[in-house]
């Protein structure tokens, strides 16, 4: 029985190592990314995304473009196309057609503070601008993390604030 312990655990170093020395390398790329700059607002790098263009309808929708391209110093959560696609669309429907839900979803995707991926610590919670926390955390097996949601390393300087690209919406609670 040792003997398949022993082959057990050299096939699984085999499989899992070059993963984990992935997940290392990953988070250490995210360590060292400098942010991008862009010349204009929260609202204008959105709009100049094409992945992004999904969350910029919404924003616009919601009424929230002046909000968003005010002067100071915010950090947006951004969701691509892909991400909102994969809310199922009666979901996504009721989320737009109601525009309190919308106002709550999107600014869950906010917070009042500068934030990039280097940053973070091991484990952070901050308050979004609908009132509730997220949960940032930091580590080699999984990157950089928005409750659920991966954060792209590659943050996005703007006049008034931070842009975040993440690969799902987060979702408050109602």
């Amino acid at each position: 029985m040792n003997r398949y312990i022993v082959i057990a655990a050299a096939v699984a170093a085999l499989v899992f190592a070059p993963l984990a020395a992935e997940a290392k390398s990953l988070f250490k790329a995210c360590k060292s990314v400098d942010a991008v700059e862009f010349d204009g607002t929260i609202v204008d790098a959105a709009l100049a995304t094409p992945a992004l263009s999904t969350l910029a309808d919404l924003v616009i929708a919601a009424n929230l473009v002046d909000a968003l391209a005010a002067p100071g110093n915010l950090t947006v959560f951004a969701p691509t196309n892909d991400a909102f696609a994969a809310i199922p669309e009666p979901v996504l429907n009721a989320i737009g057609s109601d525009v309190g839900v919308l106002t709550t979803v999107l600014t869950y995707h906010v917070v009042a503070e500068s934030e990039r991926p280097r940053k973070f610590r091991r484990y952070t919670e901050v308050e979004s601008l609908a009132g509730q926390s997220l949960f940032v955390n930091s580590d080699r097996r999984s990157g950089v993390r928005v409750n659920q949601s991966n954060v792209d390393c590659q943050a996005v300087e703007t006049s008034n604030g931070t842009v975040l690209v993440i690969d799902s919406v987060l979702l408050p609670q109602f």
